[in-house]
Protein backbone atom coordinates (compact mmCIF):
# COMPACT_ATOMS: atom_id res chain seq x y z
CA UNK A 1 0.00 0.00 0.00
CA UNK A 2 2.87 2.24 0.99
CA UNK A 3 4.82 1.49 -2.43
CA UNK A 4 1.45 2.33 -4.50
CA UNK A 5 1.35 5.28 -2.50
CA UNK A 6 4.72 6.02 -3.44
CA UNK A 7 4.84 5.36 -6.70
CA UNK A 8 1.75 7.53 -7.46
CA UNK A 9 3.04 10.96 -5.87
CA UNK A 10 6.12 10.18 -7.58
CA UNK A 11 4.12 9.58 -10.82
CA UNK A 12 2.76 12.98 -10.12
CA UNK A 13 5.74 14.86 -9.61
CA UNK A 14 6.97 13.73 -12.80
CA UNK A 15 4.11 14.59 -14.78
CA UNK A 16 4.21 18.16 -13.09
CA UNK A 17 7.58 18.50 -14.42
CA UNK A 18 7.15 17.55 -18.17
CA UNK A 19 4.00 19.07 -18.46
CA UNK A 20 4.20 22.64 -19.57
CA UNK A 21 1.78 25.12 -17.81
CA UNK A 22 -0.70 26.65 -20.38
CA UNK A 23 0.59 29.49 -22.34
CA UNK A 24 -0.96 32.76 -22.59
CA UNK A 25 -2.34 33.95 -25.75
CA UNK A 26 -0.63 35.03 -27.77
CA UNK A 27 2.18 32.53 -28.40
CA UNK A 28 2.69 33.23 -31.88
CA UNK A 29 2.33 36.56 -34.65
CA UNK A 30 -1.57 36.68 -35.63
CA UNK A 31 -2.66 37.69 -39.05
CA UNK A 32 -5.00 40.39 -39.56
CA UNK A 33 -6.80 40.06 -42.69
CA UNK A 34 -8.16 43.17 -44.74
CA UNK A 35 -11.25 42.34 -47.42
CA UNK A 36 -9.93 45.45 -49.16
CA UNK A 37 -6.67 46.60 -51.20
CA UNK A 38 -3.54 48.14 -50.31
CA UNK A 39 -3.75 51.77 -49.69
CA UNK A 40 -7.73 52.47 -49.21
CA UNK A 41 -9.25 53.59 -46.13
CA UNK A 42 -9.70 50.04 -44.39
CA UNK A 43 -6.52 49.45 -45.30
CA UNK A 44 -4.62 52.38 -43.66
CA UNK A 45 -6.93 52.07 -40.64
CA UNK A 46 -6.21 48.70 -40.09
CA UNK A 47 -2.08 48.96 -40.45
CA UNK A 48 -2.49 51.57 -37.70
CA UNK A 49 -4.70 49.12 -35.75
CA UNK A 50 -1.94 45.91 -36.05
CA UNK A 51 0.80 48.42 -34.87
CA UNK A 52 -0.93 49.05 -31.72
CA UNK A 53 -2.21 45.95 -31.48
CA UNK A 54 1.62 44.53 -31.36
CA UNK A 55 2.29 46.63 -28.62
CA UNK A 56 -0.80 45.58 -26.26
CA UNK A 57 -0.03 41.66 -27.30
CA UNK A 58 3.49 41.89 -27.12
CA UNK A 59 3.50 40.10 -30.92
CA UNK A 60 3.41 40.75 -34.44
CA UNK A 61 0.14 41.57 -36.24
CA UNK A 62 0.60 40.86 -39.55
CA UNK A 63 -1.99 42.72 -42.11
CA UNK A 64 -2.95 40.50 -45.34
CA UNK A 65 -4.89 41.84 -48.12
CA UNK A 66 -7.51 39.60 -49.41
CA UNK A 67 -9.67 41.17 -51.95
CA UNK A 68 -12.04 40.08 -54.74
CA UNK A 69 -15.95 39.76 -55.06
CA UNK A 70 -16.76 43.27 -53.45
CA UNK A 71 -14.86 42.48 -50.22
CA UNK A 72 -16.55 38.88 -50.15
CA UNK A 73 -13.42 36.82 -50.62
CA UNK A 74 -11.79 38.40 -47.27
CA UNK A 75 -14.92 38.70 -45.18
CA UNK A 76 -14.70 34.51 -46.82
CA UNK A 77 -11.95 34.33 -45.03
CA UNK A 78 -12.21 35.82 -41.90
CA UNK A 79 -15.17 33.81 -41.45
CA UNK A 80 -13.66 30.29 -42.45
CA UNK A 81 -10.10 30.66 -40.57
CA UNK A 82 -9.79 28.24 -37.30
CA UNK A 83 -11.27 30.44 -34.23
CA UNK A 84 -7.92 29.99 -32.15
CA UNK A 85 -7.14 33.73 -32.27
CA UNK A 86 -4.12 33.82 -35.12
CA UNK A 87 -6.39 34.99 -38.09
CA UNK A 88 -8.77 38.27 -37.24
CA UNK A 89 -9.85 40.52 -39.30
CA UNK A 90 -11.43 44.14 -40.40
CA UNK A 91 -14.82 43.09 -41.34
CA UNK A 92 -16.54 46.54 -42.83
CA UNK A 93 -20.47 47.84 -43.59
CA UNK A 94 -20.48 45.36 -47.15
CA UNK A 95 -21.34 42.35 -44.81
CA UNK A 96 -24.54 44.29 -43.58
CA UNK A 97 -25.24 44.09 -46.97
CA UNK A 98 -24.38 40.74 -48.89
CA UNK A 99 -26.98 38.71 -47.53
CA UNK A 100 -29.59 41.24 -48.38
CA UNK A 101 -28.39 41.46 -51.87
CA UNK A 102 -27.73 37.76 -52.10
CA UNK A 103 -24.30 38.39 -52.90
CA UNK A 104 -23.42 35.96 -50.03
CA UNK A 105 -24.91 33.72 -47.49
CA UNK A 106 -22.38 35.73 -44.83
CA UNK A 107 -23.40 37.79 -42.13
CA UNK A 108 -22.46 39.00 -38.76
CA UNK A 109 -23.28 35.82 -37.23
CA UNK A 110 -20.52 34.22 -39.32
CA UNK A 111 -17.86 35.94 -36.55
CA UNK A 112 -16.86 36.89 -32.97
CA UNK A 113 -16.87 40.80 -32.85
CA UNK A 114 -14.13 42.03 -30.92
CA UNK A 115 -14.40 45.96 -31.21
CA UNK A 116 -16.05 48.42 -33.36
CA UNK A 117 -13.39 51.81 -33.62
CA UNK A 118 -15.15 53.06 -36.91
CA UNK A 119 -18.31 54.67 -37.91
CA UNK A 120 -19.19 57.24 -40.78
CA UNK A 121 -22.51 58.71 -40.83
CA UNK A 122 -24.61 59.46 -44.05
CA UNK A 123 -25.67 63.22 -44.39
CA UNK A 124 -27.76 64.84 -46.31
CA UNK A 125 -26.53 68.23 -48.10
CA UNK A 126 -27.95 70.83 -50.56
CA UNK A 127 -27.14 73.71 -52.23
CA UNK A 128 -26.87 76.80 -50.28
CA UNK A 129 -30.28 78.16 -52.16
CA UNK A 130 -31.70 74.71 -51.11
CA UNK A 131 -34.35 74.11 -48.59
CA UNK A 132 -33.70 75.67 -45.11
CA UNK A 133 -33.98 72.49 -43.16
CA UNK A 134 -34.57 68.97 -43.61
CA UNK A 135 -38.43 69.13 -43.15
CA UNK A 136 -39.22 71.87 -45.63
CA UNK A 137 -36.84 69.44 -47.81
CA UNK A 138 -38.82 66.23 -47.01
CA UNK A 139 -42.12 68.32 -47.85
CA UNK A 140 -41.07 69.74 -50.93
CA UNK A 141 -40.84 66.77 -52.29
CA UNK A 142 -44.15 65.09 -50.99
CA UNK A 143 -45.35 68.02 -52.69
CA UNK A 144 -44.12 67.49 -55.94
CA UNK A 145 -42.85 64.00 -56.16
CA UNK A 146 -40.02 63.71 -58.80
CA UNK A 147 -39.09 67.48 -58.83
CA UNK A 148 -35.99 66.94 -56.70
CA UNK A 149 -33.19 64.56 -57.58
CA UNK A 150 -30.21 62.79 -55.40
CA UNK A 151 -27.11 61.35 -55.90
CA UNK A 152 -23.68 60.12 -54.02
CA UNK A 153 -23.00 56.85 -55.57
CA UNK A 154 -24.36 54.32 -57.29
CA UNK A 155 -27.69 52.60 -56.96
CA UNK A 156 -27.44 50.43 -53.93
CA UNK A 157 -24.46 52.50 -52.50
CA UNK A 158 -24.69 53.53 -48.85
CA UNK A 159 -25.63 56.88 -49.83
CA UNK A 160 -28.32 55.39 -52.21
CA UNK A 161 -29.62 53.14 -49.31
CA UNK A 162 -29.48 55.62 -46.64
CA UNK A 163 -31.65 57.56 -48.80
CA UNK A 164 -34.18 55.44 -49.23
CA UNK A 165 -34.46 54.78 -45.61
CA UNK A 166 -35.14 57.94 -45.07
CA UNK A 167 -37.58 58.08 -47.24
CA UNK A 168 -39.53 55.14 -46.21
CA UNK A 169 -39.09 56.25 -42.54
CA UNK A 170 -40.58 58.75 -43.32
CA UNK A 171 -43.70 57.17 -45.40
CA UNK A 172 -42.79 58.22 -48.90
CA UNK A 173 -42.07 56.14 -52.12
CA UNK A 174 -38.62 55.53 -52.61
CA UNK A 175 -39.07 57.55 -55.87
CA UNK A 176 -40.52 60.21 -54.38
CA UNK A 177 -36.64 61.97 -54.53
CA UNK A 178 -35.35 60.13 -57.51
CA UNK A 179 -31.84 58.59 -57.48
CA UNK A 180 -29.36 59.24 -60.13
CA UNK A 181 -26.34 57.20 -59.74
CA UNK A 182 -23.05 58.43 -60.18
CA UNK A 183 -19.58 56.89 -59.74
CA UNK A 184 -18.58 58.26 -56.36
CA UNK A 185 -19.27 61.87 -54.82
CA UNK A 186 -16.90 63.99 -56.97
CA UNK A 187 -19.59 63.91 -60.20
CA UNK A 188 -22.46 64.12 -57.56
CA UNK A 189 -21.45 67.28 -56.22
CA UNK A 190 -20.84 68.70 -59.62
CA UNK A 191 -24.47 67.17 -60.70
CA UNK A 192 -25.36 69.42 -57.44
CA UNK A 193 -23.61 72.53 -57.53
CA UNK A 194 -24.70 72.83 -61.41
CA UNK A 195 -27.98 72.64 -60.21
CA UNK A 196 -28.39 69.44 -62.41
CA UNK A 197 -29.90 67.95 -59.24
CA UNK A 198 -30.94 69.15 -55.31
CA UNK A 199 -29.53 66.43 -53.40
CA UNK A 200 -26.57 64.82 -52.16
CA UNK A 201 -25.87 61.82 -49.47
CA UNK A 202 -22.46 61.24 -48.60
CA UNK A 203 -20.33 61.40 -45.25
CA UNK A 204 -19.57 64.23 -43.90
CA UNK A 205 -15.91 64.66 -44.16
CA UNK A 206 -16.72 64.15 -48.17
CA UNK A 207 -18.06 67.20 -48.39
CA UNK A 208 -16.82 69.38 -45.52
CA UNK A 209 -14.30 71.67 -47.98
CA UNK A 210 -17.10 72.52 -50.21
CA UNK A 211 -19.59 73.27 -47.17
CA UNK A 212 -16.56 75.26 -45.38
CA UNK A 213 -16.55 77.54 -48.99
CA UNK A 214 -20.07 78.71 -48.78
CA UNK A 215 -21.12 75.99 -51.73
CA UNK A 216 -23.11 73.09 -50.20
CA UNK A 217 -24.97 73.42 -46.87
CA UNK A 218 -25.39 70.29 -44.42
CA UNK A 219 -29.13 70.01 -43.51
CA UNK A 220 -28.75 66.61 -41.11
CA UNK A 221 -26.83 63.52 -40.31
CA UNK A 222 -27.80 60.28 -40.02
CA UNK A 223 -26.85 59.44 -36.22
CA UNK A 224 -28.65 58.51 -33.54
CA UNK A 225 -26.91 61.45 -31.52
CA UNK A 226 -25.06 64.59 -33.63
CA UNK A 227 -21.43 63.67 -33.93
CA UNK A 228 -19.25 65.72 -31.60
CA UNK A 229 -16.88 66.27 -34.70
CA UNK A 230 -19.53 68.62 -36.51
CA UNK A 231 -21.74 69.63 -33.37
CA UNK A 232 -23.80 72.00 -35.06
CA UNK A 233 -25.21 69.30 -37.81
CA UNK A 234 -28.59 68.07 -36.48
CA UNK A 235 -29.69 64.60 -36.66
CA UNK A 236 -32.05 63.40 -38.84
CA UNK A 237 -34.62 63.09 -35.95
CA UNK A 238 -34.07 66.32 -34.49
CA UNK A 239 -34.47 68.64 -37.97
CA UNK A 240 -37.79 66.47 -39.42
CA UNK A 241 -38.98 64.31 -36.22
CA UNK A 242 -38.05 61.10 -38.28
CA UNK A 243 -36.48 57.96 -36.48
CA UNK A 244 -34.02 57.19 -39.12
CA UNK A 245 -30.04 56.65 -39.11
CA UNK A 246 -27.14 54.76 -41.05
CA UNK A 247 -23.58 54.62 -40.85
CA UNK A 248 -20.66 52.95 -42.69
CA UNK A 249 -18.32 51.27 -40.24
CA UNK A 250 -15.09 49.27 -39.31
CA UNK A 251 -14.34 46.79 -36.70
CA UNK A 252 -12.32 43.47 -35.85
CA UNK A 253 -13.47 40.76 -36.01
CA UNK A 254 -12.43 36.56 -35.34
CA UNK A 255 -14.55 33.88 -36.63
CA UNK A 256 -17.69 32.46 -35.11
CA UNK A 257 -17.14 30.41 -32.08
CA UNK A 258 -13.80 32.25 -30.65
CA UNK A 259 -12.61 31.35 -27.07
CA UNK A 260 -14.00 33.64 -24.89
CA UNK A 261 -10.65 34.02 -22.96
CA UNK A 262 -8.80 35.35 -26.32
CA UNK A 263 -11.64 37.33 -27.33
CA UNK A 264 -12.01 39.06 -23.76
CA UNK A 265 -7.97 39.15 -24.41
CA UNK A 266 -8.42 41.10 -27.71
CA UNK A 267 -11.19 43.22 -26.67
CA UNK A 268 -9.75 44.35 -23.75
CA UNK A 269 -6.39 45.24 -26.19
CA UNK A 270 -8.44 46.80 -28.54
CA UNK A 271 -9.89 49.09 -25.67
CA UNK A 272 -6.59 50.54 -25.42
CA UNK A 273 -5.97 50.80 -28.76
CA UNK A 274 -8.33 53.46 -29.21
CA UNK A 275 -7.37 55.71 -26.33
CA UNK A 276 -3.76 55.98 -27.45
CA UNK A 277 -2.82 59.48 -29.03
CA UNK A 278 -1.63 57.82 -32.59
CA UNK A 279 -4.41 56.58 -33.29
CA UNK A 280 -7.03 59.45 -32.10
CA UNK A 281 -4.43 61.49 -34.35
CA UNK A 282 -4.46 59.27 -37.03
CA UNK A 283 -8.09 58.89 -37.69
CA UNK A 284 -8.58 62.38 -36.57
CA UNK A 285 -6.38 63.49 -39.77
CA UNK A 286 -8.10 61.01 -42.12
CA UNK A 287 -11.46 62.30 -41.13
CA UNK A 288 -12.60 59.06 -39.85
CA UNK A 289 -15.63 59.34 -37.30
CA UNK A 290 -13.78 57.50 -33.84
CA UNK A 291 -16.49 55.24 -32.26
CA UNK A 292 -15.57 52.47 -29.98
CA UNK A 293 -17.79 49.57 -28.97
CA UNK A 294 -16.29 46.81 -27.15
CA UNK A 295 -17.49 42.99 -28.07
CA UNK A 296 -20.85 42.72 -26.48
CA UNK A 297 -22.10 46.48 -27.82
CA UNK A 298 -20.95 45.50 -31.22
CA UNK A 299 -22.40 42.49 -31.61
CA UNK A 300 -25.85 44.84 -30.55
CA UNK A 301 -24.61 47.45 -33.10
CA UNK A 302 -23.64 44.55 -35.90
CA UNK A 303 -27.55 43.52 -35.22
CA UNK A 304 -28.36 46.64 -35.74
CA UNK A 305 -26.94 47.57 -38.82
CA UNK A 306 -28.03 44.46 -40.45
CA UNK A 307 -31.65 44.82 -39.78
CA UNK A 308 -31.53 48.85 -40.61
CA UNK A 309 -29.94 48.53 -43.95
CA UNK A 310 -32.32 45.50 -44.69
CA UNK A 311 -34.94 47.73 -44.67
CA UNK A 312 -32.98 50.06 -46.26
CA UNK A 313 -32.38 47.46 -49.47
CA UNK A 314 -35.65 45.97 -49.54
CA UNK A 315 -37.10 49.90 -49.73
CA UNK A 316 -34.89 50.17 -52.50
CA UNK A 317 -36.39 47.62 -54.11
CA UNK A 318 -32.61 45.94 -54.06
CA UNK A 319 -33.73 43.03 -52.05
CA UNK A 320 -32.87 39.59 -53.49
Amino acid sequence: MKLTRRLVLAAAAVLAVSTPALAQYPERPITLIVPWAAGGGTDATARTVATLLEQELGKPVNVVNRTGGGGIVGHTEIANAKPDGYTLGVITTELSLYHWLGTSPLDYKNYTPIALYNTDAQSINVRPDGAKDLKELLAKAKEKPGSLKASGANRGGAPHLAMAGLLNASQMPVDTIPWVPTDGITPALQLLTSNAIAVVGTTLPEVQSMVDAGEVKTLAIMRAERDPTFPNVPTVKEAAGVDWYLSSWRGIAGPKDLPADVAKRLSEAMAKVVEKPEFKSFMSARKFGMDYADAQKFATFLADADERFGTAIKAAGLAK
